[in-house]
């Protein structure tokens, strides 16, 4: 499987701007979207192309439209909500479909507790969205239950990643891509991705 770490400068200045505990919330939110879209850039790179004939004031033009692939977002809720518009600014014809899954606090298993999805997300190449993989298990139980409804293709967006996570991700989808700003030196005691940016989810709704 893939690893695509997006070393731009203007991801990496923006992760940056993410860390500092002083960013506020407004401020936080709209870096977590705007660095999303950059790394979706690089995670709809493949998308094929076909070539149309239209006219131009000038003249008529031979170019490249996307080639009629489906696509359908899919955040990990609720952070992943955070990098919904980031990512439908550059594909606003995409599909939204959403997964609730929690860690559960006492052996951070990964609990569902939501799942909504279009009628043909079979049809569609599915990304999942999700600003931390930390252990990675509420990675995998999305991509699980994804695959479950007959999704051929998918992908995995995040912004910071831990070594833990990126591995255990690894070992349950080998077929999964995987689309990171980072990756961090490790988890801390609780699961918190070291040094991070602490809940992400907290921080993008302004709840603690």
């Amino acid at each position: 499987m893939a690893l695509h770490i997006i070393d731009h400068p203007l991801v990496q200045h923006k992760i940056s701007l993410l860390r500092d505990k002083n960013t506020g919330t407004k401020e936080f939110r709209e870096l977590v979207s705007e660095v999303a879209m950059f790394i979706c850039y690089e995670a709809t790179r493949d998308l094929p192309l076909k070539e149309i004939e239209l006219e131009t004031p000038i003249a008529v033009a031979k170019t490249k439209v996307i080639s009629g692939k489906k696509l359908a977002i899919v955040p990990i809720l609720r952070a992943g909500l955070g990098m919904v518009d980031g990512v439908t600014s550059l594909v606003p014809a995409a599909k939204i479909g959403h997964i609730g899954i929690f860690r559960d606090p006492g052996t951070n298993d990964a609990v569902q507790y939501y799942s909504k999805m279009p009628e043909d997300i079979d049809e569609r190449e599915v990304i999942i969205v999700d600003p931390m993989l930390a252990t990675g298990n509420s990675a995998t139980a999305a991509i699980t239950e994804i695959k479950k409804l007959g999704v051929k293709n998918i992908k995995f967006m995040c912004i910071i990643s831990s070594p833990e996570g990126v591995e255990a991700l690894q070992k349950a989808h080998p077929d999964v891509e995987i689309y990171t700003g980072v990756i961090d030196s490790g988890l801390n005691e609780d699961k918190y991705i070291v040094p991070g940016v602490g809940d992400a989810g907290d921080r993008i709704f302004g709840t603690k």
